[in-house]
């Protein structure tokens, strides 16, 4: 006869108990039963969790050891919660996502308050929808792209809110691919060796209060439509091909009260069209703000700009967007009249910034006095400016953000 196995709807795993192990408690279990494990090691894999409604709970130091031999938990079941455990070694494979804790097919299911250790995938989502992933702490120790896995991965997912969880250096922090009407919201992304955050195809997503800090690539976001970006911080995502965001193929996007501070290039834009980009700050970046001439119809108001080396490039020589009512930290320009818009306009985008745009090789000279020269002889008399893209209200005073 088994003993301290059901206590009023909860199976009780421990190391001294008749059930010592998840995979069996879950044989065990009634849909919408609490699985109940007990602080300890316990070294298993391939455990499939297929009955509605269970909640599977950690006490103590809880821990799922997958051996480096498959995946660990793979939720087939809706409604299930898992919480309170430390899932840890999964083994990377070129073959199969293994994943410490897999979702496929499910909705309503919660994953709250885990620990995510040394994992190919940590939380992987698949054909999902209504899921919760908050509180989760992630942390892989990935070395290659391709040897690694992303810390949240969502795919051909809707509805989900993903929230205060911290991912570090997985391949990418956050992954959406195909999934619509989601929420990202207050989470820390650090040292992935690609992406703090990578989405395509994902329509109608949300990005707020969230810190995406010393990534590899800095964050993407590509071909979506009616994104929402505010409130978020990306920071020193430095090297040759780093963004604090790149966009592409994006349309109709709202990108608004952010800070882009200490990134090779703060926001790259490239087929960006009908997208507000205000009450943002740029500070101390390589380029603030890369335009590239496929992107179209694109307001740039009210935001900072401020200490960035360069503040605009583009490689075209005529703007299709419209810059208006910006503080820019480099405008030597006064207001006589005292409304706090400068009387003469301002353009962002100096000679070097266009020639190391279009002639990289230019860079070499970056700080000769040459180039300073040539950029004080282009602000007196421009000639090689884009054609349009000037700010013909900059702002005196830096712009307050709500």
């Amino acid at each position: 006869m088994l003993t301290n196995i059901l206590i009023a709807g909860t199976v009780v795993v421990c190391p001294d108990c008749d059930v010592r192990g998840l995979k069996q408690a879950v044989s065990i279990a009634q849909p919408y039963d609490t699985i109940l494990i007990k602080e300890g090691h316990y070294k298993e894999d391939s455990i499939i969790v297929d009955k509605p409604g269970l909640v599977i709970m950690g006490e103590g130091e809880a821990v799922i050891d997958a051996n480096q031999k498959w995946e660990a938990i793979l939720v087939i079941a809706d409604s299930v919660t898992v919480t309170g455990l430390t899932i840890m070694n999964v083994p990377v494979s070129y073959i199969h996502d293994h994943a410490a804790l897999k979702f496929d097919g499910v909705s309503g299911c919660q994953i709250i308050n885990n620990t995510f250790i040394n994992n190919f995938f940590a939380i992987y989502l698949a054909h999902s929808e209504g899921c919760l992933v908050k509180d989760n702490y992630i942390k892989s120790n990935a070395k290659r792209e391709m040897a690694a896995g992303n810390g949240i991965h969502a795919w051909y997912c809707h509805d989900l809110y993903i929230t205060g969880n911290t991912v570090i250096q997985h391949r990418d922090g956050i992954y959406f691919e195909f999934v619509d009407n989601s929420f990202i919201e207050g989470n820390y992304s650090t040292k992935n060796l690609r992406y703090g955050l990578h989405f395509m195809f994902s329509d109608r997503d949300v990005y707020s209060h969230n810190t995406f800090v010393n990534n590899g690539a800095g964050t993407a976001v590509m071909y979506s439509r009616l994104i929402s970006l505010y409130n978020n911080i990306f920071e020193k995502n430095w090297g040759g091909a780093s963004y604090g965001i790149l966009l592409k193929e994006i349309y109709d996007c709202k990108i608004y009260n952010n800070i882009f501070r200490e990134n090779t290039v703060g926001l790259y834009m490239e087929n960006c069209n009908r997208t507000p980009i205000e009450h943002n700050d740029f500070i101390g970046n390589g380029w603030a703000l890369r335009v590239m001439a496929n992107s179209q119809d694109n307001l740039v108001s009210m935001n900072n700009f401020i200490d960035n080396m360069f503040e605009v490039a583009t490689n075209s020589r005529r703007s299709f967007n419209k810059f208006n009512k910006n503080y820019w930290s480099k405008y030597n320009g006064y207001d006589l009249d005292r409304d706090g818009i400068g009387d003469i306009p301002y353009r962002p985008v100096s000679l070097t910034s266009y020639l190391i745009e279009n002639y990289e090789a230019i860079s070499l000279m970056i700080e000769s006095y040459f180039l300073k020269l040539l950029d004080l002889l282009e602000k007196i008399a421009p000639s090689i400016n884009p054609v349009g893209l000037v700010d013909r209200e900059p702002l005196m005073e830096r712009v307050k953000h709500d």
